[in-house]
């Protein structure tokens, strides 16, 4: 495993990050404990809760207690409820405090190093939750402030200068307005945690072959000529992803995720030991020479 600093904290980070949810849980509380034990075996030492569960936060808290608390990066999304069914987005000072207390005091964690906001809408976050965030922060229950997502929204919190940590979805095919936010928040001193490094759009080659290529018309018509059997019919796309000898597509994408230096680490998500140990070989692999440079082509061919 490899580290990086987390923002200007001083931290040290790993590179990835092991996403935990309820489908973490989906085998039983033992079983996700292994994989914790698994990931912290492969020097993972970055966590993100995806939801306030106090199933979640139990096994969690139980998994890390043999670790030096100061060692570990546990972030705690806000937003997306607490994963029970019904539960709605409560960005109130009383729910998101209310929320981080109950996983402290289930998990025993001590404090959360990153609260993260889950997309906030632009009218979700009134003042009195804005204070309750820095009251949390003051009283080091957390340490850190993040906001997450992909809307045009996030450009206005990246701006305000209030959060420490920016999540967002880095990929071979993500858009200019991705890569300028993410100038905009390392301007800004924001650690950066990447998701979605691997896209629906590009997980089959059929689907990377043709990610860049207009879509048909009425009755099946336009998306230009085909030649069949032509040499270079998927030149410029990012069918190679799939086509590149001892790696996945998966890989390539992740390994891609981690060559920028803007970013701290990147989220993955793993339901046991085997893709876990899989996908944590990737850092200490060197992508295969000119791969860098078809993904680049690839990319500017949209």
């Amino acid at each position: 495993m490899r580290y990086r600093p987390f923002g200007v904290s001083g931290a040290a980070i790993s590179t990835l990050t092991l996403n935990l949810g309820v489908e973490a849980l989906s085998r039983g509380a033992a079983a996700a404990n292994d994989l914790i034990f698994s990931a912290l075996e492969a020097g993972i030492n970055s966590y993100r809760l995806e939801t306030a569960d106090p199933v979640l936060a139990e096994v969690v808290g139980q998994a890390l207690s043999n670790v030096d608390r100061k060692l570990l990066n546990v972030s705690l999304e806000l937003g997306a409820g607490d994963g029970r069914r019904g539960s709605q987005r409560d960005f109130s000072a009383e729910g998101m405090t209310g929320a981080i207390d109950r996983c402290l005091h289930i998990s025993g964690l001590g404090w959360i190093d990153v609260a993260l906001l889950q997309e906030p809408g632009e009218d979700e976050l009134p003042q009195s939750s804005l204070n309750a965030l820095k009251a949390l922060r003051a009283t080091e229950r957390v340490r850190y402030l993040g906001v997450s997502g992909e809307g045009a929204v996030m450009d206005a919190y990246v701006s305000t200068g209030a959060f420490d940590v920016l999540g967002t979805p880095f990929h071979v095919n993500v858009d200019w307005r991705i890569r300028s936010r993410l100038r905009a928040a390392r301007e800004q001193d924001m650690a950066i945690l990447a998701y979605g490094y691997f896209p629906a759009e590009l997980d089959t080659e059929k689907k990377a072959a043709t990610v860049h290529q207009p879509k048909k018309g009425l009755f099946g018509f336009g998306g230009g000529p085909r030649v069949k059997n032509a040499p270079l019919a998927h030149a410029g796309t990012f069918a190679f992803l799939h086509r590149t000898p001892y790696w996945t597509a998966e890989e390539i994408c992740l390994a891609h995720a981690m060559t920028d230096p803007a970013i701290s680490s990147v989220l993955i998500t793993a339901r046991d030991a085997e893709r876990l140990n899989a996908l944590s070989s990737v850092p200490e692999r060197d992508m295969p020479p000119g791969l860098a440079a078809q993904i680049e082509m690839a990319r500017v061919a949209a």
